[in-house]
């Protein structure tokens, strides 16, 4: 099969051929049909997070079921599916308590004595968030998937195996943001889109979309932003204190810079919280005030939404066919695999939401 490799840091990606083996014990094989491209991907790219090499890259993807291993119960060839990077493994103390996201999944990869999921030539090739989503096929444990109506296009469905499960899980099952609260959120790509539409379906009161680009500011407004900051020509939290006399009851950093958490902080009222989304790059220092722990401000992380996949997946699915939920617009574009490394480089331009990679 045809996949997208990453094979130095910082580097870009090769389309190469790749074997891939067939399902073991608890594995599905999938045919993939989109994969959406994540800033998270190119995190690894530029360095600012490692990973082992060489590697497939991707994580948001759908598909169809091709092949699945023994004692695979939950889905069969034909079944349209998500994968999801929060890979659970059902059993330990995290799964039993509904913190999925967090579980460490050991037992659902494959031990290294035993014949890898891809390799070339005989050489391991490393599965990136146990999916590799940036290839024609995908190899992955069970519990990597949630099974969708074949009713949902697949580009659409894609979104949610990342950027949609973790802007909506933040304010849903992180946060827990109720009916009538303020929100910001620090910046409006794909993530934070959806932490935005995700206030707005929560009933949010008031929702402020913050970012550098006008276009992205004028695109989150579609998604339920009733205000906006131009990050780049105002200082944002002076701004947003001004705006909202004295601050929100919650702050989202949906990009995860130096700056960013201690801005999210800084925007909040007394007994505010302050939820990062955005990947703050590896030995990156966050400092903030310790006097505004008086008045009660908290500030903390969200893993991919604190996600329950399975359940979450299926009820955003429902949300996007009742209308409630936006996801053809957060399509910037969609392409073939070999503009892979054109879909990277835009991200860091900061004017799209969500390239998604459309296999035949």
């Amino acid at each position: 099969m045809k996949a997208a490799i990453l094979r130095t840091i910082p580097g870009e990606l090769t389309i190469e051929d790749v074997d891939i083996d067939r399902p073991g014990p608890r594995e599905v094989l999938i045919r993939t049909k989109a994969a959406g491209v994540c800033h998270s991907d190119h995190h690894y790219l530029t360095g600012a997070y490692d990973t082992p090499l060489p590697t497939v890259m991707g994580h948001e993807s759908a598909g169809v079921v091709e092949a699945v291993g023994e004692l695979v119960s939950y889905v069969s060839p034909g079944d349209h599916v998500i994968t999801s990077l929060s890979v659970f493994c059902g059993h330990c103390s995290y799964c039993l308590s509904g913190r999925m996201a967090l579980c460490p999944h050991t037992d659902t990869i494959r031990p290294p004595e035993v014949t890898p999921r891809l390799s070339q030539d005989g050489e391991v090739i490393h599965q990136y968030a146990d999916v590799s989503s940036f290839a024609e096929q995908l190899l992955v444990h069970e519990h990597a998937v949630v099974k969708i109506s074949p009713e949902m296009p697949f580009p659409q469905a894609a979104l949610i195996g990342c950027a949609v499960t973790t802007g909506l899980g933040a304010v849903f099952r992180t946060a827990q943001v109720r009916p009538g609260e303020t929100v910001a959120v620090i910046g409006c790509g794909g993530v934070g889109l959806n932490a935005i539409q995700g206030a707005r379906i929560a009933g949010a009161g008031r929702i402020i979309a913050i970012d550098v680009v006008k276009t992205k500011l004028d695109l989150a407004k579609n998604f339920g932003a009733t205000d906006s900051i131009d990050a780049s020509a105002d200082d944002p939290v002076a701004e947003l204190l001004e705006l909202t006399s004295g601050g929100v009851d919650h702050a989202f950093d949906a990009i995860g810079l130096a700056t960013t958490p201690a801005q999210a902080f800084a925007m909040l009222r007394a007994g505010g919280t302050a939820t990062v989304i955005g990947m703050v790059p590896l030995g990156v220092m966050v400092e903030i005030p310790g006097v505004d722990f008086l008045a009660e401000k908290r500030i903390q992380g969200s893993c991919m939404g604190s996600n329950q996949f399975r359940t979450d997946a299926q009820r955003f699915i429902d949300f996007y066919f009742d209308g409630r939920l936006e996801l053809d617009s957060l399509i910037t574009d969609q392409i073939g695999l070999d503009k892979v490394n054109e879909a990277m480089e835009a991200l860091t331009t900061g004017r799209v939401a969500r390239n998604v990679i459309v296999f035949s």
